[in-house]
C-alpha cells in the first residue's frame, strides 16, 4: 500500500474505528494449512459486505463476516473482504499446501513423581476432532480419535519420544489401551526439548505430523489467596512481561488491571495478588518492571525491589545487599543455555541496577554488587569531568555475559552518547565495544541481543530501530517501509520480539507490526491482526511458536496463535522477494560439545545456490583463542546450481609434558567458545535458523571413572567396619585404626583371591554408560596410611634405565601435604 493510501486509511479509521480480518484452522500453530483444512475467516468491523475468493476456493457463506473456506487447489490464494466505504481492506495471499500430512499427535502430560512424567498419546484428525481435543482440554481420546488410533496401530503405528539434546529414545511401555499409548519419561533439566515421532505408516494416504514435546519442568504456581489485592502497572500503560529463558511457557504479565502468571503459555493461568497492607494503593498500581526466576516474581515499584514467592511478599533492601531505593531496572536472561563450562563458582539469574551501580542476583535471593560508574570510569579511562551513568542492562547471547549501555556526556544539555561494555561473569572482566550512539538526553534506548555467537543486537527508542551485526562491524538504522513513518506519528514502538529462528517482529503500541530477520537491514509491514484498542504482547509458546496475548479491560486474557510464516509468505509474494540460497545443511546436532585433552571435533556445512549468485559459508568464533581450526572446502556446479561444502576440524595442540606449572597451563587453555555457521547472505524468506553452538574445552563433569568390577547392585549395604593394625600404619600410632566402609562412595567390595596378582583396570563412564578403558598411567595410594603393601615389579625389571618418581620419594619430598596431593601431573 502506498504512503498516500495508508494516510487515507488512518484518517478513515480514526473516525470510524479500526477494521481488519484474520483466519485460523483447527490445527494448533497452523501446522497443517492445506487443501484438506477448514480455513475459518473472521472480519472485525462494521463495514463488511462479502468475501472475495478465487474460483479454486469455496466459502460456506460469503456474506457472513465469520465463515469457513476450503480450497481445492494448492498455491497462493488471493483472499479479501469487500466492504462498504473506501476500498482499503488488505488482501492476503494465503499459501495453501498440498500435503499428505493430515493427522497429528495429541498428548497429555501427567506428573507421576518429582522425577518422572507419563505422556498419554493418541492420534487425532483436526478436521474430525472433538471440541475438547481442539481446545486441548481433554485427558482421553474422542470416539473418532480412538478408532483412528486403533486403525493406525493395526497398520504398525506407534509413537516414540526422541530427545534433541541427549539423543535419548523412549517407547510406550504398554500396547495401545483405550485408544492411547503411555510413555514414561524422566524429568531432566538438560534434556527438555523432545519430539513425538511415529513410523512411516499411512491411512487413506494420510500421515502423522511429528509434534514438538517441550517438557514442562515443575515450576511454582502462586495460588490466588482470598482477600489479597491486585498489583498492576499505572493506568493506561502497555503490557510488561518476563519469562524463564529455558521454560518459555512460564510467563508473568503485568497489565494496568492485574498481574497474570502461567506455566503453559496461558492455556491455564492465575492472578498474582499481594497481601492487604503490604503496599499503598499508589504503590500497588505503580509496577514499572517485572522479572521471573525460580525464587519468585520480582516487581520494581518506585525504585524498590519486591519479590512475591509462594508464601510471602517481601521488600528487598540492605539485608539482601540491595539499595533501598533508586533502582531503575531489572532483567533476566533471554536465551537458554542448559549446559556451559564455567570456571567461577556461580552464574547470575538476574541483573539489578541504579544509575550508578550494578548488582547481580543469584539463587536463594543472594545478591552482589558488581561495579559502579566510578570504577567503570577508571576501567574505561574516562575523564572524571564527564558524567557517566548506567542507561540500560541486558544479558547477551553468551551464557556467561551481560552488557551495559552507558550514558556519557559533558554538558548534558541536548545530546548524550551511548556506549556499550560487556561483562564476563567467568573471567570477571569488562570489555569496551566499538559502539557509540548519539541521542537526545531524554531518549531511552531498549535492547535485545540476538541468538548469535558474536555479540549482535537490536536497539530501539520510541521511533527508531538500530541494528548492530557481526560484532559491531555492521551498524545502522533499520530501513522501515513508508507506512512506518505514518503509523509512528500516532504510536510508539512497544516491544521487539526475537526468536531462535532469526525472526524479528517490531510491535507498535497500536498493534501494527513490522518484520525483518537477522542480518537484514530493512523491514516490511505485516497485515493487521489485532485492533488498536486491545492491549497485547508477543510471546513464545510452549511449542516454540509465536503467539499474541490479549489483555482486556475487564481483567480477562486471551492467548491467540499467530501464523507468522503464512503472514510473511503473503507479504513476500507481493514483493517477489526470494531467499538467495536453495539449501543450507550441516551435521551440527548438538548445542554443546566438550573437548578433553587429545580430542577433536569435526563438523561440515553445505550451501546450494544459483550459479549467478556469489555466496559462501561464514564461520564465526567468539571466546578465548584456545582452539586451532583446520578448514577444507569442496566446490561443484551442476545444472546451474553451485554447491559448497566446508569441513572444519577443531583441536588443541598443547604439550603438557615437562612444564613448570601444569595446572596453570591447563587453566589457560580451557574455556568456552561460541560458534556460528551461517550463509554469507540472508533473506526474509529464508527458513534456516541460525546455527549457534558451544565448544567447551576442559573436563566434562558428566564423566567419571570407576575400577572395573565394582558396582552398586550385587550387595546389600550395611554397617561394615574393619580394623587396621597399628603396626601396619605409616605414622606408628599407639592404637589400631577402626575404619567404616563407605558403600555410597565405593560400592560393593571386590572379592579377590589373595594369591592372585591384582592390577586395577580404570574405565570411563558418563550418564549414557561405558565409554572406554582408560589407557594412561595412574597413581594408586592407600588413603588411611597403611604401608604393608608391596608391588609385583621393580623399576629395573620393568626396563627403567634410571630411578623414576616413587611413592616413597614423593611422600618424603612433600611430607607437609595431604596424601592425595603429594603426587600428581604437576610433579612430572
Amino acid at each position: 500500500m502506498s504512503a498516500q493510501g495508508v494516510a487515507v486509511l488512518l484518517s478513515w479509521l480514526s473516525c470510524c474505528g479500526w477494521a481488519l480480518w484474520r483466519y485460523s484452522t483447527n490445527t494448533k500453530n497452523y501446522l497443517i494449512f492445506s487443501t484438506r483444512s477448514t480455513i475459518k475467516l473472521e472480519y472485525e468491523g462494521t463495514l463488511f459486505s462479502e468475501w472475495k475468493v478465487p474460483k479454486t476456493c469455496s466459502v460456506k457463506n460469503k456474506r457472513s463476516p465469520r465463515t469457513e473456506m476450503h480450497c481445492s487447489s494448492p498455491g497462493f490464494q488471493n483472499i479479501k473482504p469487500i466492504v462498504t466505504g473506501p476500498d482499503l481492506e488488505e488482501e492476503r495471499y494465503l499459501y495453501v499446501a498440498s500435503s499428505n500430512i493430515c493427522f497429528m499427535w495429541y498428548y497429555k502430560i501427567i506428573n507421576i513423581s518429582p522425577n518422572f512424567i507419563q505422556v498419554i498419546i493418541w492420534i487425532y484428525d483436526p478436521e474430525h476432532a472433538s471440541p475438547n481435543e481442539l481446545l486441548w482440554n481433554t485427558t482421553k481420546p474422542s470416539l473418532n480419535s480412538a478408532i483412528l488410533s486403533k486403525q493406525m496401530a493395526t497398520l504398525g503405528q506407534r509413537p516414540v519420544i526422541y530427545t534433541f539434546l541427549r539423543r535419548k529414545v523412549y517407547f510406550p511401555f504398554i500396547r495401545l489401551k483405550n485408544g492411547a499409548w503411555v510413555i514414561a519419561v524422566p524429568i531432566t533439566t538438560d534434556d527438555v526439548l523432545q519430539e513425538i515421532k511415529g513410523n512411516n505408516v499411512a491411512f487413506q494416504d494420510c500421515f502423522i505430523a511429528d509434534s514438538l514435546l517441550p517438557l514442562i519442568l515443575p515450576w511454582f504456581t502462586i495460588p490466588e489467596t482470598p482477600g489479597f489485592l491486585p498489583i498492576s502497572s499505572p493506568q493506561g500503560s502497555q503490557l510488561i512481561s518476563n519469562w524463564d529463558a529455558c521454560a518459555p511457557a512460564s510467563v508473568v504479565v503485568v497489565a494496568d488491571v492485574e498481574t497474570f502468571q502461567t506455566n503453559d503459555s496461558f492455556h491455564t493461568w492465575t492472578r498474582i495478588r499481594v497481601p492487604t497492607g503490604s503496599l499503598t494503593d499508589n504503590e500497588r498500581h505503580s509496577v514499572s518492571d517485572v522479572t521471573l526466576t525460580e525464587d519468585g516474581i520480582f516487581f520494581l515499584i518506585h525504585g524498590v525491589l519486591y519479590v512475591r514467592s509462594l508464601t510471602a511478599f517481601t521488600r528487598l533492601g540492605k539485608k539482601e545487599n540491595l539499595p533501598e531505593g533508586d533502582i531503575i531496572g531489572i532483567t533476566t536472561r533471554k536465551w537458554c543455555w542448559i549446559k556451559y563450562l564455567m570456571k567461577a563458582k556461580r552464574r547470575s539469574s538476574m541483573a539489578i541496577w541504579t544509575k550508578q551501580e550494578l548488582y547481580l542476583g543469584y539463587t536463594s535471593l543472594k545478591f552482589s554488587k558488581i561495579t559502579s560508574t566510578n570504577k567503570l570510569q577508571k576501567i574505561l579511562n574516562i575523564s572524571s569531568a564527564a558524567t557517566l551513568t548506567i542507561h540500560n542492562v541486558e544479558y547477551t547471547g553468551h551464557p556467561l555475559e551481560l552488557a551495559l549501555l552507558l550514558n556519557y556526556c559533558v554538558q548534558c544539555n541536548v545530546i548524550k552518547k551511548i556506549y556499550l561494555v560487556i561483562y564476563n561473569e567467568d573471567k570477571q572482566d569488562w570489555t569496551y565495544q566499538d559502539f557509540a550512539l548519539d541521542v537526545t538526553v531524554d531518549s531511552f534506548i531498549s535492547l535485545h541481543f540476538l541468538y548469535s555467537a558474536m555479540p549482535e543486537l537490536i536497539l530501539w527508542d520510541k521511533k527508531k530501530i538500530y541494528y548492530c551485526y557481526h560484532n559491531f562491524t555492521d551498524t545502522g538504522v533499520l530501513q522501515m517501509p513508508a507506512e512506518f513513518g505514518i503509523v509512528s506519528r500516532n504510536s510508539n514502538i512497544h516491544d521487539v520480539y526475537i526468536d531462535y529462528y532469526g525472526n524479528i517482529v517490531v510491535k507498535m503500541e497500536n498493534n501494527v507490526m513490522f518484520y525483518f530477520k537477522i542480518n537484514i537491514r530493512d523491514a516490511v509491514k505485516l497485515h493487521l491482526w489485532t485492533n488498536n484498542t486491545t492491549k497485547s504482547f508477543i510471546l513464545l509458546n510452549i511449542s516454540g511458536y509465536m503467539y499474541l496475548l490479549h489483555v482486556f479491560k475487564n481483567g480477562t486474557i486471551y492467548p491467540q496463535d499467530y501464523p507468522l510464516t503464512l503472514e510473511l509468505q503473503s507479504i513476500t509474494f507481493k514483493t517477489k522477494e526470494k531467499c538467495p540460497f536453495v539449501a543450507f545443511h550441516y551435521n551440527i546436532f548438538k548445542v554443546f560439545y566438550i573437548l578433553d585433552k587429545g580430542q577433536n571435533l569435526s563438523i561440515w556445512s553445505r550451501i546450494v545456490y544459483p550459479e549467478n549468485m556469489v555466496l559462501y559459508i561464514i564461520v564465526e568464533l567468539y571466546g578465548p583463542k584456545i582452539l586451532e581450526m583446520r578448514e577444507q572446502v569442496q566446490y561443484e556446479i551442476t545444472l546451474g546450481y553451485c554447491t559448497k561444502t566446508m569441513t572444519l576440524t577443531f583441536f588443541q595442540n598443547i604439550n603438557y609434558e615437562a612444564v613448570e606449572d601444569y595446572f596453570n597451563l591447563q587453566y589457560q587453555n580451557t574455556g568456552l567458545l561460541l560458534l556460528q555457521v551461517r550463509p554469507s547472505q540472508y533473506g526474509k524468506t529464508c527458513p534456516i535458523p541460525p546455527k549457534v553452538f558451544q565448544i567447551a574445552v576442559g573436563c566434562d563433569n558428566s564423566k567419571y571413572i570407576v575400577v572395573k568390577g565394582f558396582n552398586n547392585k550385587e550387595c546389600l549395604p550395611h554397617d561394615f567396619f574393619y580394623i587396621i593394625e597399628k603396626s601396619f600404619l605409616r605414622n606408628q600410632p599407639s592404637e589400631n585404626l577402626r575404619v567404616k566402609y563407605s558403600w555410597k562412595k565405593y560400592g560393593c567390595p571386590l572379592r579377590l583371591d589373595f594369591r592372585e596378582k591384582f592390577q586395577p583396570l580404570i574405565q570411563l563412564y558418563d550418564d549414557s554408560g561405558f565409554i572406554e578403558d582408560v589407557e594412561v598411567n595412574f597413581i594408586v595410594w592407600e588413603i588411611h596410611g597403611r604401608n604393608d603393601y608391596s608391588f609385583n615389579n621393580t623399576m629395573k625389571k620393568s626396563g627403567c634405565l634410571n630411578e623414576a618418581q616413587t611413592w616413597k620419594s614423593m611422600t618424603k619430598l612433600n611430607k607437609d601435604l595431604p596424601l592425595e596431593a603429594v603426587w600428581g601431573p604437576e610433579f612430572l
